[in-house]
C-alpha cells in the first residue's frame, strides 16, 4: 500500500504579512512623484470635504454662535421633525425631485448626441468650431451665465422678447411666471453642460478600434448602423458611469442658478432644499434648523446614488463599484 503523504499544507500568506508591507513600501516609493502630485487633492478633501463634517452634529442641537458647538445643547432630532411635519417640507421634496428628474431625464442624452455627431463630422475645421463653442459656457461662471439669461429673457430689451414682437406676438415673463421657470432652467442647463460634458464621451468613442468599423464597411453596415451597432455599445459603459453620478447628485441641486434666476413670484415651482437651507441658515441664522435640512438633502442624495449603483450592477452593466 502505498505511503499517504502527511506533509502539512502550508497555509496561504496572511494579507498584513511582512512581505505585503514591504511591497506596499516598495511601490510607494517607486510612484513617490505622483503621491507627492496627489497631496493637494488629498488635502482639499480632509479640508474642506471631510472636515467640516464635524460641524453637522449642530443638526441634533440648539447651536448658538456664543456657546460654541461642543457646548450647545442637544435635542436630538427636534430639527428633523420640526421640518418633516413644516409645511414647506412637502414643497420642497416636490421641487427638488421634479426639477432634479426633469433636468436628468432632458439634458443627460445632449451631450451623448452631440459627441456621436461630432465623431461622424469629416470637416476638421467645423469639428473643432462647433466644440469650441459648444464648450464655451464651460469656462463661464455661474453669475455670468444667469447674468446673460436675465439680459436676453428681458421683457423689455431682451433679445428673445425683441423676436417675439417682430413675429406679432405677446411678450412672455420668462423669470417671473412659474410656468418658464423649469424650461428656462433645464435648456440653460443644456446650453452650459452639453460641451464640456460631450468630451468625455468623446474620448471614450476614441478608445473604440477602428478595425471593428473596418469590418462593418466589409460587411455593407450603413453609418447609422455603425452607430448603433458599434460606437453606442462601446461607450454604454461610459454613459452608465455618467448616469450613476448625475443620479447621485439630482437631488442636490446646486442652489446657484436657482438663487440667482427665482424670485417670490416663481417660488411655488423654484423653490428647492439648497435655497431652502441659504435662506433658513444664512439670512435668518437658524443654523441647526439649516443643518438637519442639508443632512437630509445629501441622506437622500447617498440614498439615490447607492440604489442607482445597484440597479445598474442587477441589470448586468457597470457600476461605480
Amino acid at each position: 500500500m502505498a505511503q499517504l503523504d502527511t506533509e502539512p499544507v502550508s497555509s496561504p500568506p496572511s494579507r498584513t504579512s511582512p512581505g505585503r508591507i514591504a511591497s506596499m513600501f516598495r511601490h510607494m516609493r517607486r510612484d513617490r512623484q505622483l503621491l507627492i502630485l496627489f497631496l493637494p487633492c488629498l488635502a482639499f478633501y480632509l479640508l474642506f470635504r471631510y472636515g467640516p463634517m464635524y460641524g453637522m452634529i449642530i443638526a441634533f442641537k440648539d447651536y448658538s454662535v456664543f456657546t460654541g458647538i461642543l457646548d450647545s445643547e442637544w435635542v436630538g432630532f427636534k430639527h428633523f421633525e420640526k421640518f418633516f411635519t413644516s409645511d414647506d417640507f412637502w414643497l420642497l421634496f416636490k421641487n427638488t425631485l421634479t426639477l432634479g428628474v426633469l433636468t436628468l431625464l432632458i439634458s443627460f442624452p445632449f451631450p451623448i448626441i452631440l459627441a456621436v455627431l461630432l465623431n461622424e463630422v469629416r470637416l476638421k475645421w467645423f469639428k473643432k468650431s462647433v466644440q469650441t463653442i459648444s464648450y464655451l459656457p464651460a469656462f463661464l461662471s455661474v453669475v455670468i451665465i444667469c447674468s446673460m439669461l436675465i439680459d436676453f429673457l428681458s421683457p423689455n430689451q431682451g433679445i428673445i422678447n425683441r423676436l417675439l414682437a417682430a413675429l406679432g406676438l405677446e411678450k412672455i415673463y420668462f423669470l417671473i411666471d412659474p410656468n418658464w421657470f423649469r424650461p428656462v432652467y433645464i435648456l440653460s442647463d443644456i446650453w452650459t453642460n452639453v460641451g464640456y460634458e460631450a468630451i468625455i464621451y468623446m474620448a471614450a468613442i476614441a478608445g473604440i478600434s477602428p478595425s471593428l468599423y473596418e469590418a462593418a464597411k466589409v460587411d455593407g453596415a450603413k453609418r447609422w448602423h455603425m452607430i448603433w451597432s458599434i460606437t453606442v455599445p462601446s461607450i454604454m459603459p461610459t454613459i452608465i458611469i455618467m448616469f450613476i453620478l448625475k443620479t447621485g447628485s439630482m437631488i442636490r441641486i446646486g442652489y446657484e442658478k436657482v438663487l440667482l434666476l427665482y424670485n417670490p413670484m416663481t417660488y411655488e415651482v423654484a423653490d428647492v432644499f439648497s435655497t431652502y437651507v441659504y435662506r433658513k441658515g444664512l439670512l435668518e441664522t437658524n443654523y441647526s434648523y439649516a443643518a438637519a435640512v442639508g443632512l437630509f438633502e445629501a441622506l437622500v442624495a447617498m440614498l439615490l446614488l447607492l440604489t442607482s449603483n445597484y440597479i445598474s450592477r442587477r441589470m448586468g452593466g457597470g457600476g461605480l463599484w
